[in-house]
């Protein structure tokens, strides 16, 4: 049972900076994240500009439940920036790389795997399909257990892997998160197929049925994310953003 919750981020990258920013998110920051608030990288990827906003970056972060996450905010909203001194250098070069963004906070389903199951299932996908999910308000319960209940079984079957499925927390019932694995081009095109034909026709009524409107965009993992590599980013893989 996954009784952690998440950070769920939409960065908005200044320019040419994709690269640079998800090194700086992976090598720089993520041994830090692990060290001082047991904060586990869950994936960081670039989202594809064709399906979405372009250019952007999608973080997600792990912590140690609703208790993980409060002690992370008391660990970061400290000193007159209400940013945590000893990052100072670190926020200066995140910031010339980003505009801004946007956050959510993720409660997870009991049977969404953690990121250090999945790395030790080998689960990774060429492509993911990360898709937020709008229902009516109070109405993300009854998706949720629909989609544990036929979706995801339905989507399974042709060809990917549900990596995730969360209630968007701080809102009143109405958003969700899902996170599908693609092993490659080829069969996330079968998959689009399907979505828009015969085999996934009776799951897409039911969408319909429950006023769920499902937004999905296409991302890619950075090149130290854990679901590419298997581990979660060591000191080692530091680099100097020159070199990016």
């Amino acid at each position: 049972m996954n009784d952690r919750v998440y950070i769920h981020e939409l960065i908005d990258v200044i320019g040419p900076n994709r690269a640079r920013y998800m090194h700086h998110m992976t090598a720089n920051w993520c041994p830090i994240g692990r060290a001082e608030r047991d904060m586990l990288c869950f994936g960081v990827w670039a989202t594809v500009g064709s399906t979405g906003r372009w250019p952007e970056v999608v973080n997600m972060w792990e912590l140690a439940g609703w208790d993980g996450l409060a002690a992370n905010f008391s660990h970061e909203l400290v000193g007159t920036g209400m940013q945590d001194p000893s990052l100072a250098r670190w926020w200066a070069e995140a910031a010339a790389l980003r505009r801004g963004g946007e956050d959510r906070i993720v409660v997870p389903e009991p049977w969404s795997p953690t990121i250090t199951e999945l790395t030790a299932a080998g689960v990774r996908g060429e492509v993911y399909a990360h898709e937020l999910v709008r229902v009516p308000v109070g109405g993300v319960r009854a998706f949720l257990d629909a989609l544990a209940d036929e979706g995801r079984a339905a989507v399974e079957a042709e060809g990917v892997r549900c990596v995730g499925a969360y209630r968007v927390a701080l809102r009143n019932d109405d958003e969700a998160l899902v996170l599908w694995a693609i092993p490659s081009w080829s069969a996330w095109a079968d998959f689009e197929r399907a979505w828009d034909g015969a085999p996934l026709r009776r799951w897409r009524q039911r969408l319909v049925g429950m006023g769920a409107a499902v937004r999905r965009t296409l991302v890619v993992d950075a090149p130290l994310a854990p679901l590419r590599t298997g581990r979660q980013p060591q000191v080692e893989d530091r680099r100097p953003l020159s070199e990016i």
